[in-house]
């Protein structure tokens, strides 16, 4: 019974990247910015391989590194790919371990007010107030999900 959180969490977090993404592409490909469209599309196509690596740390690790070099240029190239650091948040939070997931998470939020900041024209209160509570919060859920799995583990095991 409590697997079912867990998968609706993770397949809201999964339609929430897709979302995004189709977003970004399409105001791209209205700008007529095909580059930055068919870059959009390959990231999105490399974030649909997630359940390929789903349980292997290595590639899961990989596939990470790839998603992020991914978005740290679409970020910087248009607006609207900044605001896929946010679902990428629980992908760091469930692929690292903490220190290294939490290490993560500062730094893609960094990244994502900065990037925000860049294409606004400077910082702003919203802009560096937002991403922050964004990711405390997709932080805690992340923590709650890994203690659902926990405790699943545990009533399985006894």
């Amino acid at each position: 019974m409590m697997d079912f959180p867990l998968r609706l969490l993770r397949w809201t977090v999964d339609v929430t990247a897709c979302g995004l993404l189709a977003i970004a592409v399409v105001t791209a490909v209205r700008e007529n910015r095909m580059a930055v469209a068919v870059g959009g599309t390959l990231l999105a196509l490399l974030y649909a391989a997630s359940p390929a690596i789903e349980g292997r740390p290595v590639p899961g690790r990989v596939w990470l590194g790839l998603v992020s070099a991914g978005w740290a240029v679409l970020a910087v190239a248009a607006p609207p790919f900044v605001w896929l650091a946010f679902p990428l948040l629980f992908a760091y939070l469930q692929l690292l371990p903490l220190w290294g997931a939490m290490f993560g998470v500062t730094v893609l939020t960094s990244a994502a007010i900065l990037a925000a900041a860049w294409h606004a024209g400077g910082l702003t209160v919203p802009l560096l107030v937002g991403p922050g509570v964004a990711a405390a919060v997709v932080t805690l859920l992340a923590f709650a999900c890994r203690a659902l799995r926990a405790e699943m583990e545990q009533r399985h095991h006894e």
